[in-house]
């Protein structure tokens, strides 16, 4: 079968209501967390992609007993630092930046050598950003010049820390954050607002953490060593992977889209502010609190007047997995956009900034580049009538999601490569376009 998608028209107007599976972020954490239960916990709507899987074999690797069965997972776990494992084990994390730097926080008191690999693309990906601060607890670890492969030495005797956390990383904080569980005594931790699923489980666990917020910086404090209880969760829908259809809808003509169920959790809603000030109102209804996290329905509809904007720089962490998607918007704005302070974006799986740009100068969109902001002139009658190639992206998923998006709105015959890529975040993408280009 080919790895590539052909796409040579524009879809056709739709009215639909979807379902998205469940939130990559909290399916990854709902996992590690329940690994250090004491007991049974289990978990519906579990994201069943590349990255949700690879982190079910590692965690099996680490002796923790897993099942599923009727559409739920199951995980016994064995308490903080009770995973159980041979000498020389090797853990391959695939394309998953959260489940590579979360693992480390747990395997800080690992008497045994644990090498830990991923794919092409992760290991390009910065790891110094998290090794740094987890030796503090007193963990060694060797790396490939801050890459990997690397390998996990742990300590018997962890020190409690302080860490400033300045990039406005949820995967680095929440890695120290789970070192912090296996220390005794208190650990503070001063980071850079970012997503906080990691702070929102652990007080539903009723584990000892204090979060003051201040403008810039959350100053979080969490006393180590206690037991966790285990717990069942139902994992909310994907905002992520929703925004790809909120786009789509955007885009079309004469189209509308319910997505059901989806976590609004206000920082991951960036998307949803940037939009809002692009003149693209999205409705909220049946809004809900499940355990910590909020969940709403999305109501979306086409948008003919989309305004330019110069984003706010303090929306770029509530929105960095969507940027991609909303330099497709700017594209149809009436005026010229502005984004700045994104050089987180060219950490992620690809350059995502360098390819926001290139995917925009296939479609004959003036921007200009700089090393972390990108201005974009919007053309709000923008039709493409030529042929594209979308390949050599690292196989990073948003890329050749969006891709999809852009093809299926602005025209043009497109073919975009390595259509597997899909697997490691929204196995099911295509078959939802395929739902909705049914009619």
């Amino acid at each position: 079968m080919s790895n590539f998608l052909e796409i040579k028209k524009k879809i056709n107007p739709f009215n639909k209501i979807l379902n998205i599976e469940g939130d990559k972020s909290l399916s990854i954490r709902w996992a590690l967390l329940a690994s250090q239960a004491e007991g049974k916990s289990s978990a519906t709507n579990l994201l069943m992609s590349e990255d949700v899987m690879n982190t079910i074999k590692c965690l099996k690797q680490l002796g923790v007993k897993i099942k599923f069965y009727n559409n739920k997972c199951e995980i016994i776990g064995n308490g903080i630092n009770g995973f159980k494992y041979k000498e020389n084990i090797v853990l391959n994390t695939g394309n998953s930046g959260t489940l590579a730097r979360l693992i480390l926080g747990l395997l800080i008191h690992s008497k045994k050598k644990i090498k830990i690999i991923g794919d092409k693309s992760l290991s390009k990906r910065d790891f110094y950003r998290v090794t740094k601060p987890l030796e503090k607890f007193g963990a060694k670890f060797q790396t490939n010049k801050g890459k990997l492969p690397l390998i996990v030495i742990g300590t018997d005797k962890t020190n409690r820390i302080k860490y400033f956390e300045k990039k406005g990383s949820a995967q680095c904080k929440s890695s120290v954050m789970f070192a912090a569980l296996n220390t005794i005594g208190e650990t503070f931790i001063k980071a850079k607002k970012s997503r906080n699923h990691t702070e929102l489980l652990f007080k539903y666990l009723k584990l000892p953490i204090k979060v003051k917020k201040n403008k810039n910086f959350d100053l979080i404090s969490i006393v180590g060593k206690k037991k966790i209880s285990p717990f069942n969760y139902k994992i909310p829908s994907d905002i992520s992977s929703s925004a790809f259809f909120i786009i789509l809808t955007v885009l079309s003509k004469n189209s509308k889209l319910v997505i059901k169920n989806v976590n609004i959790n206000e920082t991951r809603v960036g998307i949803l502010k940037i939009l809002k000030l692009m003149n693209i109102k999205i409705k909220l209804k049946n809004l809900k609190n499940y355990k910590g996290e909020k969940i709403a329905d999305l109501i979306v509809k086409s948008q003919k007047s989309i305004k330019p904007i110069d984003c706010p720089i303090n929306l770029n962490s509530a929105a960095i997995d969507e940027f991609l998607l909303i330099f497709l918007i700017a594209a149809k704005a009436n005026g010229v956009s502005y984004f700045k302070n994104l050089s987180e974006l060219n950490q992620k799986e690809s350059p995502r900034l360098n390819w926001g740009s290139k995917i925009l100068n296939k479609m004959g969109i003036k921007n200009i580049l700089k090393k972390d902001s990108i201005k974009i002139y919007g053309n709000p009658d923008l039709e493409v009538n030529k042929k594209v190639v979308i390949n050599n992206f690292l196989k990073d998923h948003r890329v050749f999601m969006t891709s999809t998006i852009a093809a299926l709105t602005f025209g043009g015959e497109w073919k975009i490569h390595d259509k597997d890529s899909i697997n490691t975040s929204f196995p099911s993408f295509l078959e939802k376009i395929e739902k909705i280009r049914s009619g």
